[in-house]
């Protein structure tokens, strides 16, 4: 099974065009998906899916949780992995993933075909999440994106795949700035991380610092669930700002002088410097996070700017490496936040076979689609379509 999972999305990598080094395609969500669908055809008269079109108990102030859940129902090949239990498979622990099977239940109970339930009550999963995290004790609200962040982190330490470490891939390095060196370097960072924790939804970002003084290059690799964006402020009134902006915004070069200034591994001191962010790994599920809420001094202030994002079509390509080609991202889940700081709501819009769908709550409505564009789009979920690679 593991071998014939392996073997089709190296099928499908060579059919996109993908290159290892840009797409990891045994170790995120694209092994899971596809492990999924072989699974589903081994196990077909098991799984017999629902509409899914079935809302969440609000059981105190949790909007948050059933929104982000609905939003995580619909990321299909997690989906599949929860219902068919292949998480049990994976496992490495004698601990009972005591989580991971209560959020299964959840999913079970939503895509059920003959639940006969118009509504799911999370209350047992949220006791449970609550209980390995203590930070959402209480009946405050919570962020949404903060919980997506700690709920993935939790189920992944559950059934985390890999059972020891390895040594780590040490590349030959380069003195000159080079990509070949950046691709080795970025590789042997991604080997580490994957040694130590085997994420589902995770991407790689690449940080590069360029010494004003001696041109000095200082590259690090880090790893990410989701891309958290800054929304720029609004300029004149009622203006829309794109995504693209929010994307150019994140990667633009910035200058680090005065006492921001790092330390340069050359000049042995701390220099001015200029510092950008490019995205090395490229994942599977793409999880946009736009940052809202900024901190002042004494408060904390929510953007209401309009930001619009393509359905079909995102091509981060131009955020990646220099060799990268278009890499094309179709939308599927939006989670959205209305109200204030103190005073404020989350709901989920999902695409459906047949439009789109928004979940308040314990209340399912369809909605058109050209209403999905608003200042209340908080999270994006997208899932990747296409990936080309053109080498220079």
């Amino acid at each position: 099974m593991d071998n014939s999972c392996h073997a089709l999305c190296r099928a499908l990598v060579t059919q996109n065009g993908l290159q290892p080094e840009h797409v990891d395609i045994s170790q995120s969500v694209l092994y899971t998906s596809i492990m999924g669908l072989l699974l589903v055809t081994e196990k077909e008269r098991e799984l017999k899916l629902g509409t899914g079109q079935v809302g969440l108990c609000n059981v105190g102030n949790t909007c948050f949780l059933n929104a982000i859940v609905q939003c995580l129902s619909h990321t299909r090949g997690l989906r599949d992995y929860c219902l068919l239990k292949a998480y049990l498979q994976d496992k490495h622990s004698n601990q009972e993933p005591v989580l991971m099977n209560e959020f299964s239940k959840v999913l079970a109970a939503l895509w059920e075909c003959d639940s006969g339930d118009s509504k799911v009550n999370p209350g047992k999963f949220y006791r449970i999440f609550k209980e390995a995290v203590p930070y959402f004790s209480g009946y405050s609200q919570q962020d949404a994106q903060e919980f997506l962040r700690f709920l993935l982190d939790r189920l992944h330490t559950e059934i985390n795949r890999r059972p020891s470490q390895r040594p780590a891939v040490i590349p030959n390095k380069e003195p000159t700035y080079s990509r070949f060196r950046i691709s080795e370097e970025a590789f042997a960072m991604w080997q580490k991380h994957l040694d130590r924790d085997d994420s589902k939804i995770v991407g790689q970002l690449h940080s590069s610092l360029h010494c004003s003084i001696c041109s000095h290059y200082s590259d690090t690799f880090d790893v990410f669930c989701d891309l958290s964006l800054p929304v720029p402020k609004k300029s004149e009134y009622g203006r829309i700002v794109t995504l693209k902006e929010c994307l150019d915004l994140f990667s633009q070069e910035e200058k680090l002088d005065k006492e921001n200034s790092p330390m340069c591994d050359r000049c042995n001191r701390r220099t001015e410097s200029t510092k950008r962010l490019t995205i090395q790994k490229f994942p599977r599920i793409l999880v946009i996070h736009l940052n809202r809420f900024t901190m002042s001094r004494y408060s904390i202030c929510k953007s209401s700017v309009t930001v619009s994002f393509p359905l079909t079509g995102l091509d981060l390509g131009p955020f990646g490496p220099v060799d990268c080609g278009p890499v094309l991202y179709n939308l599927y889940a939006v989670c959205n936040h209305s109200g204030t700081v103190n005073m404020g709501h989350y709901t989920a819009v999902c695409r459906e076979e047949e439009g789109w769908c928004c979940y308040n709550d314990s209340c399912v409505s369809t909605i058109q689609e050209e209403k999905l564009q608003s200042n209340q789009a908080y999270v994006l979920f997208y899932e990747l379509k296409s990936c080309s690679v053109h080498r220079k």
